[in-house]
């Protein structure tokens, strides 16, 4: 979609920002890393840090775990509240840290209830970790190997991965002047390089969404990380929105996302840890197909009692997914609502009721997600059409918890927390290789006896795999071995399966099938067929026979373990590929 012009009516007060942002686009010309700031061109030179992977590791996970409130999760409409009562621009849903919501279905931001303010961060959240001291005209904020902007056509600053989104003004508006720029000589801007810079666009109508990277990541997988902020955003805000800026250009969105901080930074180190952002497939938790079903046959009717979807979930696997009436959950949904709940406190820690959107099942209008926690990493997500169905949306959490206790299921989820993972050293042997009279040895016991360079990690040099089923759109991997045990290598070789993901999915050189590639850290292969696709990890002195070998054999495993690792039957699992991130 062809964004409006930026500022089509501009007035006096307007031309001193625009004729400052003119004289830095001016400054920072598109040919190259040579005409750059001094400081962007020299970042690896002065970097402090002395691993070569993104500066996104800082404690993210365990400051987005705390990150919100601990507010009353669920407040009534004030006393009165009507339609025509509801007029205004700058009038905002609640932020995740509070749960209070009013409006009916499909209700957008110019049409809701003013929000209370939202309540302090807790204590321990590590504001340092965002840098808010930093400016562009700091040279520790110019040395930072990846930032995430999201500004406005005007040219306003909505969020910034690091800094004061207010310090950064002037730079949004550099971004903004870069766009329009281009724009206006009838084009669209997908990307630029820079040295070793790559500076990533995408215009969502009024929305402006900027990467600035030197992590050497793709053009397409960093264009997907965009896609998904721009997607969280949707989770919080609606597409709606964009009525705002149709009323007001200059409309400054910023305090919409109060204390959403947290939810951006979480999702931003998912791209680093969570192979789902470029998979675009979920995950399940193991677990034997007898409990599953036993999980999936109360939650199946709780959504024939009008419950749009029903999810169970362990952190961000999932244990149980329903939809009703043939609804279809996309698995960037499920990565971003996940994403959503886990980063905000206030789920946590009492039952909660809040406005989402699930922007690949219609980003115009809310949902209403109640949202309860068993234990510390097993919650339930019932999701609805009545912005009123709190009570009975309560009353079916009892009844599913009653069944839930009284079949185990959540006594198994726990025990497979501890024991269920997969390990790719109990990968079981080629049965072809084992005489008649030995019984058969798993890849651990083999292991044992036998320390040579192939049978490092697990058979042939085996480390890592991940797993997709295309027809599920879901995938499994293997844990890390001890020979990949910290996380700068299981970054890297994270970042390594994204490019080779990039390569196998390339529009321009056309899909491919296979493809092996052997580097100084590993060897890597991709297989993909019209039912799965699969990636590996071997060490880098692997056969490449011997490794194709073994990913038959791992192809073999998944199969044989399907009904446990796999979510099946399920209603939700049939979403059709034409529903796409261009109709948003």
């Amino acid at each position: 979609m062809d964004p409006p012009n930026p500022n089509p009516n501009p007035n006096p007060t307007d031309a001193q920002p625009q004729a400052a942002a003119g004289a830095r686009l001016a400054a920072l010309s598109l040919r190259g890393g040579r005409d750059l700031p001094p400081d962007f061109h020299t970042a690896e030179i002065h970097e402090h840090r002395t691993d070569d992977d993104d500066d996104d590791d800082e404690g993210y996970l365990t400051a987005a775990s705390r990150g919100g409130s601990s507010t009353c999760a669920w407040k009534e409409a004030p006393e009165g509240l009507r339609d025509d009562d509801k007029d205004g621009d700058d009038v905002s849903p609640p932020s995740p840290s509070s749960s209070g919501y009013a409006g009916e279905r499909g209700s957008s931001l110019d049409d809701d209830p003013e929000p209370e303010p939202d309540p302090e961060p807790a204590q321990d959240w590590p504001r340092d970790k965002k840098h808010l001291d930093e400016d562009d005209a700091s040279s520790s904020w110019r040395k930072r190997k990846k930032h995430f902007f999201i500004l406005s056509n005007s040219g306003k600053p909505i969020y910034s991965r690091y800094g004061d989104e207010h310090k950064l003004a002037g730079f949004s508006a550099t971004l903004q002047a870069i766009i329009s720029f281009v724009e206006n000589s009838g084009d669209h801007i997908k990307f630029v390089r820079a040295g070793k810079h790559q500076i990533v666009f995408l215009v969502k109508g009024p929305i402006y969404l900027v990467c600035i990277s030197c992590t050497e990541e793709s053009y397409e997988g960093l264009r997907g990380q965009l896609e998904l902020m721009y997607g969280q955003l949707l989770l919080i805000l609606t597409k709606s929105v964009n009525r705002c800026f149709e009323k007001n250009p200059k409309f400054d969105m910023a305090p919409l996302l109060g204390g959403t901080d947290a939810v951006f930074l979480s999702l931003i180190h998912a791209f680093s840890w969570n192979p789902a952002t470029f998979l675009h497939a979920y995950t399940c938790l193991p677990l034997a197909q007898s409990t599953r079903q036993a999980a999936s046959a109360v939650l199946q009717d709780v959504a024939d009692s009008g419950v749009l979807f029903a999810l169970l979930m362990c952190d961000h696997k999932v244990i149980s997914l329903v939809g009703a009436q043939k609804a279809t959950l996309h698995p960037d949904d499920i990565l971003l609502l996940a994403n959503f709940i886990l980063s905000s406190e206030s789920f946590r820690t009492s039952e909660s009721f809040s406005p989402i959107c699930l922007p690949r099942y219609n980003p115009m209008a809310f949902l209403y997600a109640y949202v309860h926690f068993f234990d510390e990493h097993t919650y339930l997500t019932l999701l609805t059409t009545r912005s009123d169905a709190f009570y009975d949306l309560k009353d079916s959490r009892a009844r599913i918890q009653n069944v839930l206790m009284k079949s185990n299921v959540l006594i198994e989820v726990q025990r497979s927390l501890r024991e269920s993972a997969l390990h790719v050293e109990d990968l079981p042997t080629d049965p072809s290789s084992q005489s008649a009279s030995q019984p058969p040895q798993s890849s651990r016991d083999m292991s044992s006896q036998s320390l040579s360079s192939e049978m490092i990690g697990g058979p042939a040099g085996l480390w890592h795999f991940i797993y997709k089923s295309i027809y599920l759109d879901q995938y499994v991997s293997s844990e890390f071995p001890s020979c990949i045990s910290n996380q700068k290598q299981q970054k890297r070789l994270y970042k390594a399966y994204q490019k080779l993901y990039a390569s196998m999915h390339d529009k321009a050189t056309g899909p491919q099938k296979t493809q092996f590639r052997r580097g100084e850290d590993y060897v890597l292969f991709c297989w993909i067929t019209q039912d799965f696709e699969l990636y590996a990890a071997f060490n880098p002195l692997a056969d490449k026979t011997q490794a194709i070998k073994m990913c038959n054999r791992v192809c073999q495993w998944v199969r044989d373990l399907e009904n446990e690792i796999f979510v099946y039957g399920e209603s939700a699992l049939s979403w059709q590929y034409h529903h796409c991130w261009g109709g948003i």
